[in-house]
């Protein structure tokens, strides 16, 4: 196995840590910036979650460089980054910080494009990940991120940053979704 997917593999490892962080209560006390309280527990969650999506851009960037892309990378890194976004999401409902429909919306289109990736690889094709993806994986993780630290600087001046990211990540995820199936519909059309 090589090392960019190895870097891949470390981030599915974290998803857990994340969870882990993010719902398990410590008594590590917590701080309050512009009226919104985020514990230590959280910030921990958070900390991890943002090493765990540098390295989804860092696994990409060593594979290029050292042209070691292979079919399981270009499989496995979209996967991880689904488990990540899906289980911080989920968190999240779990929490009261987003409303489920929020993470129904997105956790059905990764399942739906996943499903896609699927029947494609029965085709002999795989469908690596777009630009339009990753620009809604970035949007997904910066959301995240600001929710996770309740909405952290931006709530001493009254901004909503985390929701418009959120709101922002919604749409990026539609539009990248429609992208998906729109320029691979062929393979829809040779197994329907």
């Amino acid at each position: 196995m090589n090392l960019a997917n190895r870097i891949t593999f470390v981030r599915i490892f974290l998803v857990p840590v994340v969870m882990f962080f993010l719902l398990v209560r410590f008594d590590f006390g917590h701080f309050t910036i512009g009226g919104r309280t985020t514990t230590v527990t959280e910030l921990v969650a958070t900390l991890v979650f943002i090493v765990a999506a540098v390295t989804d851009g860092l696994d990409g960037y060593i594979a290029r460089k050292r042209k070691i892309i292979t079919n399981f990378g270009k499989f496995l890194d979209p996967l991880a980054d689904k488990l990540l976004i899906m289980v911080v999401l989920i968190s999240l409902v779990q929490m009261a910080r987003i409303q489920a429909w929020v993470a129904i919306v997105i956790i059905s289109r990764e399942f739906a494009v996943t499903g896609l990736r699927l029947v494609a690889s029965l085709e002999g094709t795989v469908l690596a990940a777009t630009k339009l993806a990753k620009v809604k994986t970035a949007c997904q993780i910066v959301a995240m991120i600001s929710i996770m630290l309740n909405n952290l600087p931006f709530s001493v001046i009254g901004f909503p940053f985390d929701e418009l990211m959120l709101y922002l990540a919604v749409i990026v995820t539609l539009v990248s979704g429609a992208d998906y199936f729109i320029k691979n519909k062929h393979v829809i059309e040779l197994n329907s």
